[in-house]
């Protein structure tokens, strides 16, 4: 199968126009021979790039608080019209779809940074709500849930994906790897230096092949109408620089990370190379040790009230 991260920016905070850019990426990967592709952290309609730049923290700023209704308010649903057009594409150019979603609660007061795993044929199989959202994200993104962790079967690949540093969380790894994961999917927001270790790492502990799907984001991607516009206006050039990469079972890179370039990263992946890899090493199975070890996995949607008519 050949795989692709589609290494590009949203139309930030805009969920309906980034939507079409999705479905047009997917026809593109469609067009290189791409079977699967993956879109950043966050795509739809955006990574909350604003809190580390405009002091984030400050409690009760008004800013901050229009800041955050902006985005709450361009955050989408799984049920809603982005996910439906975005859906149609996969099943239209057969393409099996990761994509980063800032998802809204059905609260209407939280957003969830989440994994959305999109199958040609039986549509959206995942959402998988990032279970710890990183440092400064706390600020905007609540906490998630063990729902998603699943592996899905597309063609001869069983693939499986994580959150950004949620990829360093070696039981949330373990959790996957014990699906008999072939491919492994790590979103980011976009940057080499989150991307340029731990690609190769994954890729080595869990002999399988990882593709990292790093964003871009500038100035020139963000609408006037974000209330903290004129803060950010003179900011950096890059706040986002991709980072996309592909690594193999080998943990040798594929692609290396690719900087501050829109394009599909793309790569051809054979599962059997991964049970070859697996003939030393497999790290949910016969070097797991089972009867010293073991991994509890709560997998129901976690919600904070539950009704009884």
């Amino acid at each position: 199968m050949r795989v692709a991260a589609a290494q590009i920016a949203p139309v930030w905070g805009d969920s309906a126009a980034t939507a079409v850019r999705a479905t047009e990426w997917i026809g593109k990967a469609a067009a290189a021979g791409a079977g699967l592709v993956v879109f950043p952290e966050t795509f739809l309609p955006g990574y909350p790039f604003w809190i580390e730049h405009t002091n984030g923290a400050v409690f009760d700023d008004p800013g901050q608080k229009a800041a955050y209704a902006f985005y709450l308010d361009a955050a989408v649903t799984l049920d809603g019209p982005e996910l439906s057009r975005i859906t149609e594409a996969a099943r239209d150019h057969k393409v099996f779809t990761y994509l980063g979603i800032a998802e809204r609660a059905d609260s209407k007061g939280t957003v969830f940074a989440t994994l959305v795993a999109i199958d040609p044929v039986k549509g959206i199989v995942s959402a998988h709500r990032k279970v710890q959202p990183t440092f400064e994200e706390r600020l905007v993104w609540g906490a998630g849930d063990g729902h998603g962790l699943r592996t899905h079967q597309t063609g001869d690949i069983r693939v499986g994906g994580l959150n950004c540093w949620e990829n360093w969380m070696p039981l949330a790894r373990q959790s996957l790897y014990a699906q008999g994961m072939d491919l492994h999917v790590a979103v980011w927001p976009g940057s080499v230096g989150l991307t340029k270790d731990i690609t190769r790492f994954i890729a080595l502990e869990g002999r399988c092949y990882v593709v990292s799907a790093g964003g871009l984001l500038t100035i020139d991607d963000i609408s006037r109408g974000f209330p903290l516009y004129a803060a950010i206006a003179d900011s950096r050039s890059w706040w986002r620089s991709g980072g996309s990469a592909i690594a193999g079972p080998d943990g040798q890179w594929i692609v290396e990370p690719v900087a501050r370039e829109e394009r599909l990263v793309l790569a051809d992946i054979d599962p059997a190379i991964v049970s070859g890899a697996r003939q030393n090493f497999d790290p949910a199975g016969h070097y797991s040790r089972p009867d010293v070890f073991s991994l509890s996995v709560d997998r129901r949607r976690l919600r904070s009230v539950s009704y009884q008519e």
